[in-house]
C-alpha cells in the first residue's frame, strides 16, 4: 500500500495519477504504516515505512543534510538513466556529499539521490510530482518535448523504484490481458471527395500540389516517379470525375475499409456543411468549412457501421460552446440512428474549458489531445484519463497524425523518416501499454498525398505484434472499466489481505494483474531482479493469488484478490 501526502490543492492530481498508475494507494491516515510514502508537503513527518519519496525542494529542505545548490522555477531535462525526462514546474538541485546512490541528474548536478532515515529508504528528488502530473494533463507538452512519454516515465521510475527495494506491489496495467497495448485507427472526415470542390482553393490547392509539387517532391526524392506520374495522371482526371465518367478517387470510405480489412475503426465527421465556426484563429479560418453533407452519405455510414466501425462527431464549435456542442452531436446521432458519444474537434481546437463543455453536451470521451504539427505524447502519456477539470468525461490521446509526418510545413519526414519515428512511438507503447491513436485523413490514401501506401503498411506491422485493435469507443469503455475497479483492504482472521472489487459488466478483454514480489520464482528477460506474475481477470472471477505469491508487508500481510468482499 502506497500512503500519500500531498499538498490540499493537489487532491485531484493524486487521484488521477493513481487511476493511471492503478495500484494500491490512499492518503497517509495517521499512525498507520505503509510500504511506501509519498510527500510532496513543507512538513514532513515521521512515517512509518519502507520506501520514503520526498518530492520537491519543500519537502527535502526539511532536514538540514540536505543542502539545496539551485532552485530553477522553470522547465529543465533531467537524466535518468539512458533515458531523458523533461520537467517543467521548476526543479532544486544538491550538493553532492555521498549521501547515496545517484538516481537523477541535470548537467553535473544531483537532481535526485538516495539516503537513509532511522530504517527507511529516502529518495529525495528536487521536483514536485504532482505538480509535473497536473502541467502534463491540463497544459499539456511544448512541441520540443512531444516524443517523450513524459507522464509515463515518471510512473514508470516510481514502479522501479519500489520494485528495487523489494516491496511487493500489484497493478492493473494500462493494456488488456493477452495484449501488448492497444491500437485506434482514426480518419478525420474533412471532404468526402473532391467533386464537391470546383474551382475553390481545395481544388486549385490539388492541382498545384499534384503538378508543381510534385515534380518539387520528386527531385528532392521525397516522391517516387510513378506516384508523381500518378498525380499528374488525377489532374488529368478532373474533368471525367467531376460528369460522374470516373470515380472520385478522395472517396475514402471503400479504401479504408478495405486497408483496414477486419479492424474496427472510428470516422469523425463534421455535422454541418459550410460552417467554418467561431473564434478560429488564423487568418485562413474560413478554410475550416466543409463542403460536404453529411446526411447524404447515411448510407455509406450505416455500411461502415455494420463492418464494426463507429462514427463520432468532428466538432466545429463544440470545444467553446454547450449549444453549438450539443447541436452537432444531435445532428450526427440523427443521421446514424444511434448516439454519437465520442467527439474529437476539427483542427484539434481547444483551450482549458473544452473538456466541461463538451461533457455538458453530453459526450462520453474527447479526442483532441494531440499536436497538428508534430507526433507524440500532448499530455505525456498514451494511457486514456480524465481531464482534471472533468467529472466524467475521458480523454483519448492521438500519438500519430499523417500530416504531422510528411507536410512540408510541419515534420516534413521521406517515409525512412516517418518509419523510424512510428517505431520508436511503437516501441513506446510495448514498453508502457496504453493506447496508440492514429489520425488518417479522408483523402491521406489518394492523389496528391499518396500515403495510403505507408498507412497499409503500419497496420501491417501492427497486425503482427499481438495488439487489441478497438473503436474510440471501445477502448474508452474499456479503461472506464479500468477506474471502476479499486482496490481495498479486508481484516480477517489471518489478518489483512488486499482484494480487488468492481461492480459492472464483464469487462473483455479480460484486465491484466500484475504481481511483483521477490519471492516470485520467474526471471523476466534474463533480470532476476524483476519478478511478477500477470493473472486475466474479467471483474467477475475470484482467483486467489496469496499462494504462489507469498506477498507480505507492512500493511498487507496476505493480499488474496477477490471480486467481492
Amino acid at each position: 500500500m502506497i500512503g500519500v501526502i500531498a499538498k490540499a490543492d493537489q487532491a485531484r492530481v493524486v487521484e488521477e495519477f493513481f487511476e493511471l498508475f492503478k495500484t494500491p494507494w490512499e492518503f497517509c491516515l495517521p499512525g498507520r504504516a505503509y510500504d511506501v510514502v509519498i510527500i510532496t508537503t513543507k512538513q514532513v513527518p515521521e512515517v512509518n515505512a519502507k520506501l520514503l519519496l520526498l518530492y520537491g525542494p519543500d519537502a527535502t529542505s526539511q532536514d538540514g543534510r540536505w543542502r539545496i545548490v539551485d532552485r530553477n522555477t522553470g522547465s529543465a531535462v533531467l537524466r535518468v538513466g539512458d533515458s531523458t525526462l523533461p520537467v517543467y514546474c521548476g526543479l532544486s538541485t544538491f550538493a553532492d556529499k555521498g549521501q547515496g546512490p545517484v538516481c537523477l541528474t541535470i548537467d553535473s548536478q544531483v537532481a535526485g539521490f538516495y539516503a537513509e532515515r532511522n530504517s527507511t529508504t529516502v529518495l529525495c528528488l528536487g521536483y514536485d510530482l504532482f505538480e509535473e502530473v497536473r502541467f502534463l494533463l491540463s497544459t499539456g507538452q511544448p512541441v520540443e518535448h512531444a516524443q517523450t512519454p513524459t507522464l509515463d516515465r515518471h510512473i514508470e521510475m516510481l514502479r522501479n523504484w519500489i520494485v528495487a527495494e523489494e516491496i511487493p506491489l500489484l497493478e492493473i496495467l494500462s493494456a488488456p490481458a493477452g495484449y501488448r497495448f492497444s491500437v485506434c485507427l482514426t480518419h478525420d472526415i474533412d471532404f468526402i471527395g473532391i467533386r464537391n470542390h470546383k474551382f475553390d482553393h481545395t481544388m486549385l490547392g490539388f492541382v498545384y500540389r499534384a503538378t508543381i509539387g510534385s515534380l518539387h517532391n520528386f527531385f528532392r526524392r521525397r516522391l517516387p516517379l510513378r506516384q508523381a506520374l500518378k498525380n499528374w495522371r488525377a489532374v488529368a482526371s478532373l474533368p471525367f470525375v467531376y460528369f460522374g465518367w470516373v470515380k472520385d478517387f478522395w472517396e475514402p470510405f471503400d479504401w479504408y475499409l478495405k486497408a483496414e480489412k477486419d479492424l474496427p475503426s472510428t470516422y469523425f465527421l463534421v455535422p454541418f456543411k459550410g460552417k467554418s465556426g467561431e473564434k478560429v484563429p488564423g487568418q485562413n479560418g474560413y478554410t475550416r468549412a466543409v463542403a460536404y453533407e453529411v446526411g447524404e452519405h447515411s448510407e455509406a455510414l450505416a455500411m461502415l457501421r455494420h463492418a464494426g466501425s463507429e462514427i463520432g462527431v468532428h466538432g466545429i464549435d463544440a470545444w467553446h460552446s454547450v449549444d453549438s456542442g450539443t447541436n452537432e452531436r444531435n445532428k450526427i446521432s440523427g443521421v446514424i440512428g444511434a448516439p454519437a458519444t465520442g467527439i474529437r474537434m476539427h483542427w484539434l481546437l481547444q483551450d482549458r474549458n473544452t473538456a466541461v463543455v463538451l461533457e455538458k453536451s453530453g459526450y462520453v470521451y474527447d479526442s483532441t489531445a494531440g499536436y497538428n504539427n508534430t507526433v507524440g505524447y500532448w499530455a505525456g502519456t498514451s494511457q486514456v484519463y480524465r481531464p482534471l477539470n472533468a467529472k466524467e468525461l475521458l480523454e483519448l490521446p492521438v500519438e500519430i497524425q499523417d500530416g504531422a509526418l510528411f507536410y512540408p510545413q510541419r515534420l516534413d519526414l521521406s517515409t525512412s523518416g516517418a518509419e523510424k519515428l512510428c517505431r520508436s512511438l511503437i516501441g513506446n507503447a510495448e514498453k508502457f501499454g496504453g493506447v496508440l491513436t492514429t489520425i488518417w485523413h479522408d483523402r491521406s490514401h489518394a492523389p496528391e498525398r499518396l500515403w495510403g501506401e505507408f498507412y497499409t503498411g503500419l497496420i501491417q506491422t501492427l497486425r503482427s505484434m499481438g495488439v487489441w485493435f478497438g473503436t474510440a469507443g471501445a477502448i474508452v469503455g474499456w479503461f472506464g472499466q479500468r477506474r471502476q475497479a479499486h482496490f481495498v483492504q479486508i481484516q480477517d482472521s489471518d489478518g489483512v489481505r488486499t482484494a480487488l472489487r468492481y461492480e459492472g459488466p464483464e469487462i473483455q478483454p479480460p484486465l491484466n494483474v500484475r504481481c511483483y514480489s521477490a519471492s516470485i520464482q520467474v526471471t523476466v528477460d534474463d533480470n532476476p531482479a524483476v519478478r511478477f506474475v500477470d493473472i486475466p481477470w474479467n471483474g467477475k472471477s475470484t482467483p486467489d493469488l496469496k499462494t504462489p505469491l507469498g506477498l507480505h508487508s507492512s500493511s498487507v500481510q496476505d493480499p488474496a484478490l477477490s471480486s467481492t468482499l
